[in-house]
């Protein structure tokens, strides 16, 4: 964020209920149906995607697989096949790296594109926009949603608004009168909780936020109020990264109420561990710094870090993350909990396991986990502790 940002021409494309709609793409008789993609609905896990028919029954993705089944039970429950969309994402990527080297994926399934100063090559950016929804419903045979706009906020916002199959522009100068109406949880980062405060100010839309001093909110909300300001003025001067090693990868968690349960946080973490070693397995890192992070009721945000040798165990990783976590004096209750691994390096299998036999061995168990997931969904297989303090009680 920035002041007197630069103009630029920004696309963000987001395919329309990826893995739910790759499954009806591929499986004509499901077409119409309510697809839910996730896990074993008689378990414990989540709905990873869920098609526009069963979003009408109030499914969304991270609902519990259980509470999917009941609203919806007439559905098609499929497991995650990590494999098959990995590839239909090598396809989408490949047609939106034909209209800007300055490619941006984001997830298996959105990425953002810068293509200012192409409109003598390409025309203006909102017909690059149609021009890809296009080659992507010929040539992949999926729909996208894309929000085109001066920065990567808005453009993300747009996409966002008109789902499925939407396009939205929102031209320079019109950033005000584009935001004005709509409501405060559209800004990245803020949810149930943080609208609620806002509303307890008075403050429903991002119009009536934007009018707000900035030092109003910096009081109440810290640092995270000088953010939502720029946001709700619609500045975001952040550039389109091309295919960029991640600096870090993380997982956060904002719970529905505080708590002050040091077990529920535990467990959150060694969750939250679990999900980062396998996306670094999968993306071919490890990282040597873990950073545990921390937001309190009064939105007072705390990170630890702790660096040592290059990782990728999500044993090892929570181990680091819950040494911190123990440290910690806790005198309110947890908003917030999250955990990142950052300075990453390149790590094949065996390499970071050279002396010692029992990492070697969690590396071999932790990708025979990894083929799992990817066959049977996130949750097929999860730490037996997690399984344990589940239960009911």
């Amino acid at each position: 964020m920035g002041a007197a940002p630069s103009i630029r021409s920004i696309i963000h494309v987001d395919m329309d209920a990826f893995y739910a709609s790759v499954e009806q793409r591929d499986r004509p008789e499901l077409r119409g149906r309510p697809v839910i993609v996730g896990a074993d609905p008689r378990g414990r896990g989540v709905v990873s995607a869920a098609s526009y028919e069963a979003r009408t029954f109030g499914v969304h993705s991270a609902m519990p697989i259980g509470k999917a089944a009941r609203l919806c039970p007439q559905a098609v429950f499929l497991p995650v096949d990590m494999d098959k969309y990995a590839r239909v994402s090598g396809e989408i990527m490949a047609v939106l790296s034909e209209y800007s080297p300055l490619l941006e994926p984001i997830s298996v399934d959105e990425a953002f594109l810068d293509v200012t100063g192409t409109e003598r090559l390409l025309g203006p950016p909102l017909e690059v926009a149609k021009a890809i929804k296009a080659r992507l419903c010929q040539e992949v045979h999926l729909t996208a949603s894309a929000g085109v706009a001066p920065n990567k906020f808005l453009a993300k916002l747009a996409s966002d608004l008109r789902k499925p199959d939407g396009l939205v522009e929102v031209e320079p100068g019109d950033e005000a009168a584009f935001l004005r109406d709509l409501p405060v949880e559209r800004l990245w980062g803020v949810g149930r909780v943080t609208a609620r405060d806002l509303r307890a100010m008075g403050i429903e839309t991002i119009g009536q936020l934007a009018r707000v001093p900035v030092g109003v909110l910096v009081k109440r909300f810290g640092k995270w109020g000088t953010l939502l300001h720029e946001l709700a003025h619609g500045r975001d001067d952040r550039p389109v990264e091309a295919f960029a090693q991640p600096k870090s990868m993380g997982a956060e968690e904002t719970f529905a109420e505080d708590t002050r349960d040091g077990e529920e946080l535990r467990r959150t973490l060694l969750a939250q561990a679990e999900r980062v070693a396998r996306e670094l397995r999968a993306e071919g890192y490890a990282g040597r710094t873990v950073t545990l992070k921390l937001r309190f009721a009064d939105f007072h945000t705390i990170t630890r870090s702790l660096t040592g040798e290059a990782t990728q165990d999500g044993l090892e990783i929570f181990r680091r993350a819950f040494g911190l976590f123990e440290r910690v004096e806790r005198v309110q209750p947890v908003r917030l909990i999250g955990l990142s691994v950052s300075s990453l390096v390149r790590g094949e299998p065996g390499q970071l396991s050279l002396f010692s036999a029992a990492p070697a061995r969690r590396d071999r168990v932790a990708r025979a986990a990894d083929r799992v997931a990817r066959r049977f969904g996130d949750r097929a297989l999860f730490p037996a502790s997690l399984l344990e303090h589940s239960k009911p009680r």
